[in-house]
Parts: structure tokens; sequence; C-alpha cells
């Protein structure tokens, strides 16, 4: 089928801006990386070219084209957002930032959805542009895999809310302008009836924001204290103790983001250029497992092509989007299986052969991907009660408030 108009004007914009930008466009660009493993001003500089790549998509009319144009946005469905995704994922050698996918894919859609009118007007502009960027504030060191037993508290002051507790594993929160957080407002309901989200700016009082060094390398994940951090009500969002719905549907939009995360750690194409590079294409073996990614692939395309018809319906996020999550990390641990096989020694050895030693990043980080966003465990049952209509787990804190499951297990 031959490329349609708009494809056509697409590839010419992206040639022609990514030169005019300056980015860099080298033949040996490879990066199957699953984490960043940057020091803190090359991942700024990075978040610098993406802000600058946002507005001039902005500025054209490609940078929320599957958005109402009441947001910004220039309305023209799906089909040409995965279209231009897949122009600019083949023409722009950005390497991705999770900060980025968050603020536009995950954020700005739940206060499209849930925020007021004022929230709308005041965060939407800056987010499509990307002069302003939001992390989650969800996990918690206590909580686990278990989001609903998080116990950073925000108590009601008037019309403020005071914010105390600690979040963890926070992708980006260093560059990270605002948060979405989910805090627990009322400990004597049950944990998933007392919490409410907000918007938090990160550089209010009494915020602090730690880097952790993951074995990857990098430090793109964050420990983040909150003491006695006051906020307005303004800032609420969604109802009183509908925080866990509000969670639920940022959750979903993660889950059901497969086209952020298609090029993240590493493709089938890669894998077969490594392999003829070490002379392992021809091993039954490693065409096996080659197979098999690509098998995994073409699934995560047809999961996109659900999904468009999803959003075309104007459909909620469902748990169908932890079906896609299960698939994805499937995709992701083959991925790291091949390359194992493929390189052998290669693998801890920076010989400095091209398209080896690279794909070291990959099987350190890939492993994370089955806790991010929602561990393994918790996907399956989500598959199990929602869509299979199995009976729920056996919980010990069935019908305890969150404060009297807590003495319980103190």
């Amino acid at each position: 089928m031959p490329p349609s108009e708009f494809e056509s004007r697409a590839r010419v914009w992206v040639t022609e801006t990514v030169d005019r930008l300056g980015f860099d466009r080298a033949d040996d660009f490879y990066d199957v990386a699953v984490f960043h493993d940057l020091e803190f001003g090359e991942e700024k500089a990075l978040l610098d070219q993406h802000r600058a790549w946002q507005k001039a998509k902005l500025d054209a009319g490609f940078g929320a084209l599957d958005w109402p144009v009441e947001f910004g946005g220039a309305d023209l469905g799906t089909e040409a957002a995965e279209a231009f995704a897949r122009i600019e994922n083949e023409l722009c050698p950005l390497r991705p930032h999770e900060l980025f996918s968050v603020t536009m894919h995950l954020i700005a859609p739940t206060i499209r959805l849930l925020g007021t009118d004022m929230q709308k007007r005041d965060f939407l502009p800056g987010m499509l542009r990307g002069d302003l960027l939001a992390c989650q504030l969800f996990s918690e060191p206590g909580a686990g895999s278990d989001l609903a037993n998080l116990a950073t508290k925000a108590v009601r002051d008037g019309d403020d809310w005071v914010i105390t507790g600690q979040k963890v594993w926070t992708s980006g929160a260093q560059f990270a302008e605002w948060g979405e957080l989910i805090a627990r407002t009322d400990p004597d309901q049950p944990k998933h009836a007392g919490m409410t989200a907000f918007l938090i700016p990160l550089d209010a009082p009494g915020v602090e924001i730690r880097p952790i060094r993951q074995m990857s390398g990098g430090s793109s994940f964050n420990e983040v204290f909150l003491d006695q951090v006051r906020i307005p009500d303004s800032l609420r969002l969604g109802e009183v103790g509908k925080g866990w719905s509000v969670a639920l549907t940022t959750l979903a939009f993660e889950r059901e983001g497969g086209s952020n995360t298609a090029n993240v750690g590493g493709q089938f194409s890669q894998l077969v250029e490594t392999a003829r590079t070490l002379g392992r294409d021809g091993d039954p073996l490693v065409r096996d497992l080659l197979a098999r990614v690509y098998l995994r692939q073409q699934l995560a395309h047809v999961d996109l092509l659900r999904d468009r018809q999803a959003r075309d319906a104007d459909a909620a996020p469902s748990a169908v989007g932890s079906v896609r999550k299960i698939q994805w990390v499937d995709k992701l641990t083959a991925v790291s299986r091949a390359a194992r096989t493929i390189l052998g020694r290669n693998l801890i050895a920076d010989t400095g052969a091209k398209w080896t030693y690279g794909w070291n990043a990959h099987v350190l980080g890939a492993p994370g991907y089955s806790i991010a966003g929602g561990s393994d465990e918790i996907q399956r049952n989500i598959v199990a009660e929602r869509l299979l209509g199995l009976p729920p787990e056996i919980r010990a804190d069935r019908g305890l408030t969150w404060r009297e499951s807590r003495n319980r297990t103190a």
C-alpha cells in the first residue's frame, strides 16, 4: 500500500526537523538499554532535546495528533498518531525517556479524563508542549506490590492538605516539575476506599528527592520524601476518597501504552544484526530464539491494533491492559534470553566490537519491568478476576479498615 499524503508529509518534516535541531544521526547509533545509564548532565541534556522536539511537533501539528482540538490536539485519530509514531521511531534518533512518556501518555490523559476545568487549563497545554514534566508518586517501601496498602498520609487543614510520607522507584523525579500522588486520607476506611489523588509541585517546601543507583549503572529511579508538604485543595485530582480509581486510570494507561514502549529494550532486527556480527545467525538454537522474539513482536503489533479500536470507540482503559503488560514483559524476557545465548561471554566483557556489549544494559534492566507498573503476579490476578471471572484470591484484610489491617500485621 503506498504511503498516504499524511505519512509522506510527516517523513519530510521529521527528516528536516531532526537536521534543524542538530540531533545525532550517527549510523552506529545503538541503544538497547531498558533503563538509562546516564550521568545527571547527560540525562538532563536528553530531556532538553525531548522538550525541543515536542515543542517543534506541537507547533507543526504533529504533537498531539489523537487529542481533541479543545485541548491543543489535532483530532486526527489514533491511526494518524500511530503512523507518525512509526515514522518518528524510524527517523528520529532521540533515545526515549520514561519521564516524557509518563507525562504525555499517563498523567496528561488522566488529567484530561478526571481533572477539573482549571486543572485541564493549567496543566495540559504545558504538558503537551513539554514545558511541564510529571512523575508518578505511587509506590512505597512498605507497600510492596500492594499499592492500595500505601501509608503516605494527607490531612485536611482548611482549604489545604498537609502530606507526609515516602515514595520510591519514582522514575525521573529529579527532573520533574510535578508529581501525581496517591495518599491515605481516611485510615478508618478499607484500604481501597480511603485514598485521594493530588497533583503536587516537586519544588514545594518539604519535598526531598534522592536518586537511587541501579545495578545497570544509572540513577533514573528516586526516593521522594514528603515532610509536612502543604498544597491547596485545588490540586486534588478527583474526589476525596476516590484515589484508587484515579490510580487505576493512570495504571491502565501505563499498561495500554504499547506504542510508547515499543522500541524500549532492543528489537528483533538488532538481535539479528548482533547474531550476524558474531557469526551465530546459522545456529539452530539462536534461530529458534530469534523466531520467538519475532513472534512476540508481531503479537505486540496486534495489541496496538486492538488499542486503536478501543481508543477510536472512546473506551476507557480496561483490564485488557494487564494482558498487554504481561505480553510486553514476555517479549523483553525473550529478547534478554536471545541476547544471552547469542553473546555468551561477549555480554560481560567490553571488547569494543560493535553490536555486542551494549546488550549488557538490557539484560540487567529487563527484570525491572516484571515489577514496574504492577508486578507480573498482580497483572495475572487482574486478568484472572476481571477478565476470566475466576474467584478473587483470598485476602486476610477483607472487611477490615486500613488501620485495623496495619495493626494486625504490626
